[in-house]
């Protein structure tokens, strides 16, 4: 019995000091990790996650494996770009508020600055051809990133039959018929079957990680101005351009379910035919840029608020699409750490976990399939994931070297 409570007593003090190691995490280390991050996010909102997964859980300790899973869990059912807001709730856990901003910021900003310079230079000089043979490299690149997580986290996860068994499911459901639909069904039963399976074995006492605040424990307009062409065309100041990029997209934002293709339909409905605020054809120029840069896709917003009223429309419009979603996604982190001592919710989430790491190799699978089966693409997806895995590569050096190969091989 003394033997158990030194047990108990020392695994109380590596805790209190894990949690003493979060309180040093400054702000501005937070924004410089996930402008890290965010430089070398290319491929979609799940490589995203991916990297995030990789630096703050296995790199930093800065969050467990299943403070990662419950995150991406809350995202998914959540309005809003998945990815940014498993961002905002990373910074949460570590920092609080403050730390989702600072995170948030950092994540986004490296792909609205180079969205932006491809976006002047679209309108100053045209397409950029460049942009398809750099992303031939990215795609087997960001395939093994993402199946190099989906092994991570289940290796730490799947104890057991009844796990395996959750996630080969998800797996299958969501490779074989996909949508969101789909999604949040995986979610709702995989919770039912936690509680089912799990709701007598889980522990009572919560883990989850405490949050810190405060260091504290708890291509045609030439040279012309853009933003003059915006304001000649609707015959409005830039700041009424700017006002009404702001209130569209973030309205649109918050009806923003199940990942950015999904959304796209709603943009282009919006933007092309309603307000006519790009051309159909520089629409699909957007969406193709915002592909090409690191981070979310629904960084196409800058594009098309670049169009509208200059770097400040592109701002606004970035701004816009993440915001009003990640207050949503925070509001409701907050409320899941006061009834995460539930021994019911605890089940669930115990049942939930495998099944977001099946989903996650669902998304490696899709993004495997869209990079064409050759020796090239073969030989990126197979080199990255060796470097990954065995060797503990840095996604920071193995998305640059896979675009350089793209550039010079194709």
């Amino acid at each position: 019995m003394q033997n158990i409570e030194l047990s108990k007593n020392f695994n109380t003090q590596s805790a209190a000091q894990a949690g003493d190691g979060r309180t040093e995490t400054s702000l501005a280390s937070l924004f410089l990790l996930f402008f890290k991050i965010g430089c070398t996010a290319f491929g979609g909102f799940m490589a995203l996650i991916s990297v995030v997964q990789d630096y703050m859980v296995k790199r930093r300790g800065l969050l467990t494996e299943e403070d990662m899973l419950d995150g991406i869990s809350l995202a998914t059912i959540l309005p809003g770009p998945v990815a940014v807001n498993v961002v905002a709730y990373a910074g949460y856990r570590v920092r609080g508020p403050m730390g989702a901003l600072a995170s948030a910021a950092g994540a986004i900003l490296p792909a609205f600055l180079l969205l932006s310079g491809l976006s002047y230079a679209y309108f100053r000089f045209g397409q950029l051809p460049f942009a398809g043979r750099l992303f031939t490299g990215f795609i087997p690149a960001v395939a093994a990133i993402i199946f190099a997580a989906a092994w991570n986290m289940g290796v730490k996860t799947i104890k057991g039959v009844p796990e395996a068994v959750i996630t080969l499911a998800a797996f299958g459901l969501l490779a074989g018929v996909g949508g969101f639909i789909m999604t949040l069904g995986i979610i709702l039963v995989s919770g039912l079957a936690g509680v089912l399976l799990f709701r007598d074995v889980v522990s009572l006492s919560p883990k989850a990680t405490p949050v810190v605040r405060n260091g504290e424990r708890k291509g045609n307009s030439g040279g012309d101005s853009l933003p003059a062409i915006g304001a000649a065309y609707f015959g409005v100041l830039p700041w009424a351009l700017v006002g009404k990029l702001i209130i569209t997209f973030g309205c649109m934002s918050l009806l923003l379910f199940g990942g950015g293709y999904v959304f796209i339909p709603m943009i282009q409905q919006i933007v092309v035919d309603k307000y006519g605020w790009v051309t159909r054809q520089e629409f699909i120029d957007a969406i193709a840029l915002g592909q090409v840069t690191p981070g979310p896709i629904l960084i196409s917003a800058a594009f098309i608020g670049y169009k509208v009223a200059g770097f400040v429309g592109a701002a606004a419009a970035t701004a816009a699409i993440f915001g009003p979603p990640a207050v949503v996604m925070l509001l409701c982190a907050r409320f899941l750490d006061r009834i995460k001592g539930s021994k019911t919710l605890r089940a669930a989430l115990r049942g939930i976990r495998p099944a977001v790491i099946g989903m996650i190799a669902a998304a490696g699978v899709t993004v495997a399939e869209s990079m064409g089966l050759n020796v090239f693409s073969s030989l990126i997806f197979g080199l990255s994931l060796v470097a990954l895995l065995r060797f503990k590569v840095e996604t920071a050096w193995i998305i640059p070297a896979a675009g350089a190969a793209g550039l010079l091989l194709h």
